[in-house]
């Protein structure tokens, strides 16, 4: 996996430059035509992704081929009054509900909405004393209704009656709330969140990035890749609107990975060009380098982390299922992106890449200062900028960058020699606090998304619960039971004495019989969608009865889930192992390695999956991070962020053991190799998951509980497996594992050699042998230590890949 820039001194003059490939060729012939049709391509992007999140729905959380469902569709059809969506909350101050005055003004509201377009099945206490209706204090009470249509549709019907009824109505005050004004509040503020959400993520990337390239121009480059990943995306989720059902939630998703990923391909493509260029390389040979080095990587990982992605594919709930829409789409057109579009502008810009270094005034006034020190001094960063153009060829190109300044590199390699001199202790210990971290999880409580997502100012959250707190029972939250099948007065009679006897049942209404159909409404003695209330609606569906029977409510959507999802577990993991394990093999040639990345990539996660319980569902610093703990995590979120967190992380393994790679096929010493993997990437891979973390933490601040979730556990998740398990645990087991980390049996090797990721033919080594060559192990000779003495090295910087 070497390309060859310079040749080595003893090279023949005449050696043949590195060859420009037909894919090079294609990106870089016409580079202007190409930037230019890639900016009507995103105006039309533009165009047709605008309005995209009002297309969007804000549920999905349900598995349509449940039992529940189907019952809650029965219902919707034969009893439309059955499935309120819409409450109106009326307080009546000081007075009684059941003053004549306010019971008149609330009769006439009840009427009022009943006269509506789109509204049916409207009931209140006032309309039949129902003392489920009334709140245990007397001064406050419910009027019922249902809105009809999608999604779409009863979000315009909401906006447009409700300002009529929201606020005074003569005695009374009256707050809108229902399962529809919690969903179109939600669609409301995460649309508004994700705006604030871009609008602090993207100055904050671009001065990250500019610390990290020291040119302005050069860090303008990846935002202007995720903008296009991003736009692109919102395109594509404007047409599958069309024929299927997208979440709301699916749009941070694209925010997110669009400029994270956008920004991790850009750096690693546009660090190999500023390297190739400084070291005396043309523009256009340039390219063909960092394509044939960098750019399959950066191709390799892009199909990694759809791979995770589309595992959500295998599950019933279009929320997940929109995730792997949208994270596929911005993943493809991110690397699409970053491999067409940027090398078309880097050769445009070619030297001047480096234009508008920022660092170099910060130089100028240290110099001034301390009356030494030249421009070309090594400021301290992760990126150096190449700051004299190509005369000054390899060994003064980029100054301070992952692979450039000694400092930077000692710093990562001493880290490198110390975890691996000290193997067993950092492999036992990370793997001890990974493991801790995560303990929290196993005492994990699943439940169904609710109010409670949204703020506690929210209106609807505001209903909900005064409903929970104030009123007797569960209203709106028990069970229901539809019968399809002729029965008689009598039959109906004895099946509900036999659903009353049941534990945990606190009474039964009904039934309402219309034609051969029939529902009960069931009241559990607890909360809706506890413990008790999940083996409820077991018992409820083993209840032998002369009719067919299928229950709903939010207890039985949440088993119902809960079983779509374990039923489909183990085919999405299966899916995300094998063809994990196939694609690292195909880049490493060993089956060691593929193990060992599924295995750490998963332990990577414990300690976002810990915090995730101990925060959201436990309500530690619930105040500090402003949401309401409803005491459970939503079924799907685990495996989400699971796909998410999983994907990104083998996005980072893929960069680091790419160069582990390159340095082994180069010289045959695998602790070297390991040690120079990451010290040649450890600032890269850190600065990517900074600057991806500074994202999703932006994302994290959304006031819906599930979004704060998703953005802070990934941030958290990557942080971890960059700075933890890339850093310290996996040079740790590779060196426990040692040379046997590169085995693989004859056939697979075979197929490696026909099949396998290449970058470039290897170059021929000559394995080392210590009674016949000199001492060149680190830890016995430090003269050749590339830590301890950077100059041995200065050939190998020259000629090693970068990618």
């Amino acid at each position: 996996m070497t390309t060859v820039n310079n040749p080595p001194a003893d090279s023949p003059p005449d050696a043949s430059p590195p060859r420009v490939g037909g894919w090079t060729r294609f990106v870089t012939a016409r580079p202007r035509l190409s930037l230019l049709a890639a900016l009507v391509l995103t105006v039309l992007a533009v165009l047709a992704g605008s309005g995209v999140a009002d297309k969007l729905g804000s549920g999905g959380w349900e598995d349509p081929g449940a039992e529940s469902t189907y019952a809650t569709e029965a219902l919707e059809r034969e009893f439309p009054d059955s499935q309120p969506n819409l409450i109106l909350l009326v307080d009546s101050g000081r007075a009684s509900v059941d003053d004549p005055a306010v019971a008149a003004e609330a009769t006439r509201l009840a009427e009022r909405l009943s006269g509506e377009k789109g509204v049916v099945g409207v009931g209140s206490y006032w309309g039949g004393k129902a003392p489920a209706l009334r709140a245990e204090d007397g001064h406050e009470a419910l009027i019922a209704a249902r809105i009809t249509g999608d999604e779409k549709t009863m979000g315009e019907t909401l906006d447009r009656i409700a300002p009529s009824y929201r606020g005074t109505q003569g005695p009374l005050e009256v707050k809108i709330g229902g399962i529809v004004a919690v969903r179109h509040e939600m669609q409301t503020i995460i649309q508004e969140d994700l705006t604030r959400a871009e609008i602090i993520a993207l100055p904050v990337t671009l001065v990250l990035l500019v610390m990290v390239f020291g040119s302005a121009v050069a860090a303008l480059l990846p935002l202007g890749v995720g903008i296009v990943a991003i736009l692109g995306t919102n395109a594509v989720l404007g047409a599958l609107t069309e024929f299927t059902d997208v979440s709301i939630f699916a749009m941070n998703l694209t925010t997110a990975l669009g400029l994270g990923l956008a920004i991790d391909y850009a750096l690693f493509i546009v660090r190999r060009f500023r390297e190739e260029v400084s070291g005396g390389a043309d523009p256009t040979t340039a390219i063909g380098t960092t394509l044939r080095t960098a750019g399959r990587t950066v191709l390799f990982s892009a199909l990694t982390v759809a791979v995770s992605l589309a595992a959500m594919l295998v599950f019933p709930q279009y929320f997940l299922r929109s995730f792997a829409y949208a994270g596929i789409a911005v993943v493809l057109l991110a690397a699409a992106a970053a491999l067409i579009l940027l090398p078309a502008a880097l050769v445009l810009l070619g030297h001047r890449v480096d234009s508008l270094d920022v660092r170099r005034l910060f130089r100028r006034g240290r110099a001034k200062s301390t009356g030494h020190g030249t421009e070309g001094s090594t400021p301290n960063g992760t990126e150096g900028s190449t700051q004299n153009g190509p005369q000054n060829g390899p060994q003064n190109g980029p100054q301070n960058g992952t692979e450039g300044g000694t400092e930077d590199r000692t710093a990562w390699g001493r880290t490198a020699t110390l975890v691996m001199r000290r193997a067993p202790f950092f492999a036992l210990g990370t793997t001890a606090v990974l493991v801790l971290l995560g303990l929290p999880f196993l005492g994990v409580k699943f439940g169904t998304a609710d109010d409670r997502q949204l703020p506690s100012s929210a209106e609807s959250h505001v209903v909900q619960q005064h409903i929970r707190d104030g009123f007797p029972g569960t209203p709106g939250g028990g069970l229901e039971v539809i019968a399809e099948g002729r029965a008689t007065q009598a039959e109906y009679a004895a099946y509900k004495e036999r659903v009353a006897a049941l534990p945990d049942v606190a009474r039964v209404d009904g039934p309402l019989v219309k034609g051969d159909a029939a529902y009960f409404t069931v009241q559990p003695e607890g909360e809706a969608v506890d413990e008790a209330g999940q083996r409820l609606v077991g018992d409820l569906r083993a209840t032998e009865a002369p009719f067919d029977t299928k229950v709903t409510g939010a207890a039985a959507v949440l088993v119902d889930s809960k079983k779509a999802i374990g039923d489909q577990l183990p085919l999405a993991a299966a899916f995300i192992t094998v063809v994990t394990l196939l694609l690292v093999f195909l880049l490493t040639g060993s089956v060691l390695i593929p193990i060992q990345a599924v295995l750490l990539n998963a332990l990577s996660l414990t300690a976002m999956f810990g915090a995730v319980v101990w925060v959201f569902q436990d309500g530690h610093l619930s105040g500090l991070l402003g949401f309401t703990s409803s005491g459970s995590i939503e079924t799907t979120l685990p495996v989400l962020m699971f796909c998410v967190a999983f994907g990104l992380s083998m996005d980072y393994g893929v960069f680091l053991l790419s160069r582990i790679k390159e340095e082994y096929d180069h010289t045959g010493d695998h602790e070297r190799s390991v040690r120079l993997g990451l010290q040649r990437t450890g600032g890269l891979i850190t600065a990517a998951a900074v600057i991806l973390a500074v994202v999703m933490v932006a994302i994290g601040t959304s006031r819906v509980t599930n979004t704060k979730m998703l953005g802070l556990g990934i941030a958290l998740a990557v942080l971890m497996d960059a700075m933890v398990v890339r850093s310290l645990l996996v040079p740790a087991i590779m060196r426990l594992t040692g040379k046997a980390t590169w085995w693989a049996p004859g056939p697979l090797r075979r197929f490696h050699q026909r099949f396998g990721l290449s970058e470039a033919d290897p170059t021929p080594v000559k394995q080392p042998n210590r009674e016949t060559d000199l001492d060149t192990d680190p830890e016995t000779n430090p003269d050749t230590d590339p830590e301890t003495n950077p100059d041995t090295d200065s050939e190998r910087n020259a000629v090693g890949a970068r990618g």
